[in-house]
């Protein structure tokens, strides 16, 4: 059977085209040699169960370890219930999890599951089950987050944390790593540990150290999956400039990056007869994943993320709508939640940003569809159709004319306060329609200042860019033509357009091709 891409559940080596994490395994089996406690806690589809079935297998591949990998999905709430139902079920499940590798300690396990009643006898059953297994044992928890607001779970993990500590005083013998495996990190949790009057809050993972292990993809371990693919099809791509480019737009997002090769394998590629990939394959792949037609339960939970916190909404509206650059810091609760849904990092210069250009893309394309449906912004929406477009492509200087004699009409005795709120957000309602289903817009998310947004239109082949800026000056828009002239270098253009929001008294709605180096810009001021 020949292996494909896959963008569903666990990846298997055997019949999946993986990305070769090796180096990353052997990062965390460092961990665990050490005795470390830990907690992996990553955005969801991130590739923590497939990293974690990889990681047993390779511990389980030593004659000194044994690694009992559980997961309390899928069994209700009963078991939580009591000390009682807990200790014996969690029991039967590690004992499961080792019967085919090691069948005689998972009847041990399985006896041990009907004579432990509680939580003290489980503790004492770890430290005999150590001294009976003679091997280092890894405890590893995957889907932690189903149990981490349980009564019950948070008595366990404290009982684990105090035998660790007795550990290392030589006190007791219990497992020499735990591994804990979700979207949160659970050691940050503030549990209530004991449910009394006082309300005493502690964490029930304080023992756990930071775990550093990137599980994202860099562009040359994306290289590795494509080189499987391309030995097993008989191809010959030019896999560093297609892997460069996969990475561009996931920024390593495992989901991402699978999703982007198979939409090239099974649509894009059965299309023609060259078998070969491109760079254009990725383009056209990203096309496909950003189209707002499309959606995956990733993109569903990035938007429910986003609805049910609206302050997080807010802080990513700000980045992605407005270009503000907002710092980067988990201390703020807004900030640490969305870096733990995945939707924001930190940038080089240390603001947020979004995580990759595809996040970028539908959260954007997303938000606006929430305006668009506004009162006040439907005079703006509907404008769309042939107007804007010729032989050559889209028409984006009739378009900032057209947006230009709107502004002129609608807007032009409306405050200053408004127009500097509202400015950005009526030429995206107004650009929206006019693209919609011919191309698409996205804003770039590593250039950008707080009064700055650099928007680029994809139609076909071509790339337009538009930079929106507030008139502050001759010199504040000299540097701003140069910064608009570097970015065009960047994607090879020659050709940039320029629209100035301009908030002073008086002011002259003009237009002006201007010549900047070797470049000719398009700007109207409204």
């Amino acid at each position: 059977m020949s292996k494909r891409f896959n963008d569903t559940g666990l990846c298997i080596p055997s019949r999946h085209y993986m990305v070769d994490t090796s180096q990353k395994i052997e990062q965390i089996i460092h961990l665990i040699e050490d005795g470390q406690y830990f907690t992996i806690n990553r955005p969801r589809q991130f590739g923590k169960t497939t990293t974690l079935a990889l990681l047993t297998k390779k511990l389980n591949q030593r004659p000194d370890y044994v690694a009992l990998k559980i997961s309390f999905e899928g069994i209700g709430d009963t078991p939580f219930a009591s000390e009682q139902a807990f200790a014996p079920m969690l029991l039967r499940i590690m004992g499961q999890s080792v019967k085919v590798i090691y069948p005689e300690m998972a009847s041990y396990l399985e006896q041990a599951s009907r004579e432990v009643h509680n939580l003290e006898e489980l503790s004492n059953f770890i430290s005999e089950y150590m001294a009976w297994a003679n091997k280092k044992v890894v405890l590893l928890i995957d889907e932690v987050d189903k149990s981490s607001n349980n009564q019950i779970f948070l008595h366990f993990l404290g009982m684990l944390r105090h035998k660790y500590l007795l550990q290392n005083e030589e006190q007791d013998i219990t497992f020499k790593s735990v591994i804990l495996v979700g979207v949160h990190d659970i050691k940050t949790l503030k549990a209530k540990i004991r449910p009394d009057a006082e309300q005493k809050y502690n964490s029930p993972w304080n023992i756990a150290i930071d775990f550093k292990v990137d599980l994202s993809f860099s562009a040359t371990e994306i290289e590795s999956m494509l080189q499987d693919y391309s030995q097993e099809k008989g191809i010959q791509p030019n896999i560093p400039a297609i892997a460069k480019q996969l990475y561009y737009y996931t920024s390593g997002y495992p989901y991402l990056v699978s999703k982007l090769c198979k939409f090239i394998d099974e649509d894009i590629i059965p299309t023609r007869q060259d078998q070969n990939w491109t760079v254009d394959d990725v383009e056209a792949a990203f096309k496909m994943i950003v189209n707002e037609g499309y959606t995956t339960t990733l993109f569903d939970s990035l938007a429910k993320n986003l609805e049910n916190n609206p302050d997080l909404y807010d802080l990513v509206f700000q980045v992605v709508v407005n270009g503000q650059r907002l710092p980067f810091s988990i201390i703020d609760p807004m900030v640490n939640l969305g870096y733990l849904y995945g939707i924001l990092v930190q940038a080089e210069q240390g603001h947020c940003q979004i995580h990759n250009r595809i996040f970028e893309q539908r959260i954007y394309g997303y938000m606006m569809s929430k305006y668009l449906r506004h009162e006040k912004y439907r005079e703006v929406n509907g404008l769309g159709g042939p107007t804007f477009y010729n032989a050559t492509g889209l028409d984006v200087k009739l378009v900032l004319q057209h947006f230009q004699a709107f502004m002129k009409e609608n807007y032009a005795h409306r405050d200053t306060r408004f127009l500097e709120r509202e400015g950005r957000l009526l030429f995206l309602s107004f650009l929206k329609p006019i693209i919609n289903g011919k191309g698409f817009d996205f804003k770039e998310p590593n250039v950008g200042d707080e009064r700055r947004m650099d928007i680029v239109i994809i139609h076909k082949t071509k790339r337009y860019v538009i930079e929106l800026k507030i008139w502050r000056g001759e010199q504040y828009h000299q540097a701003g033509l140069q910064q608009l002239s570097d970015y065009l270098d960047i994607y090879g253009l020659t050709e940039g357009y320029l629209l100035i929001y301009d908030f002073n008294k008086g002011k002259t709605y003009k237009e002006e091709q201007i010549e900047f180096a070797d470049k000719q810009i398009f700007a109207v001021w409204v």
